[in-house]
């Protein structure tokens, strides 16, 4: 099966989790790649990454200590066409990819990627529950226009942004996280 490669690196301050490949952008080349895809723009205003790029560079990520997985490897031209046996596969294999690269904060792309992973319902923002260490943001998908605007999303990335900020300086900082779960 062709898919996209993982770009993590261990001890990363951020690894990002989308859903799955699109088959479009595994026949690209590269992730978050479709047209309507706000994540590379978000990316940068909201202040994770210092300079724009967009899906041609997504390599780059890993430069500024970002790493990029999906919970299920199976491209599909929609989320609809996975299976149970997709996502139980994907926590397996999701788990042990954060065990071994122990990156400082997880955010998953979208509350359905965060919800099949934890088998639990989630709200936006910083999690309760650390995974391997690492503090967790759940994301508003940036795939086409859902349900949540482009100011809301931006909020979001720029939270994420000053939680990797938080983290990245230390354990006696981090006491001031608050748990932020907007809806």
């Amino acid at each position: 099966m062709r898919t996209l490669p993982d770009h993590l690196r261990k001890g990363m301050k951020l690894v990002i989790v989308g859903c799955n490949p699109t088959e479009s952008s595994v026949r690209v080349g590269h992730y978050y790649a479709g047209r309507e895809n706000q994540f590379w723009p978000m990316l940068y205003e909201g202040g994770v990454v210092p300079e724009p790029f967009d899906y041609h560079d997504d390599k780059r990520v890993i430069e500024f200590g970002i790493g990029l997985t999906d919970l299920v490897k199976r491209p599909t031209r929609t989320t609809e066409e996975l299976t149970r046996a997709d996502f139980a596969e994907g926590r397996i294999v999701l788990s042990q990819k954060l065990e071994e690269f122990a990156p400082h904060v997880v955010a998953f792309n979208g509350k359905m990627v965060y919800e099949q992973f934890a088998q639990r319902k989630c709200k936006f923002g910083i999690q309760k529950q650390t995974l391997y260490g690492a503090r967790v943001y759940v994301l508003p998908e940036t795939a086409g226009p859902g349900k949540t605007g482009k100011a809301e999303k931006l909020g979001h990335f720029r939270k994420l942004a000053q939680l990797v900020a938080r983290v990245a300086r230390g354990p006696e900082t981090n006491n001031d996280i608050g748990e932020d779960n907007d809806e």
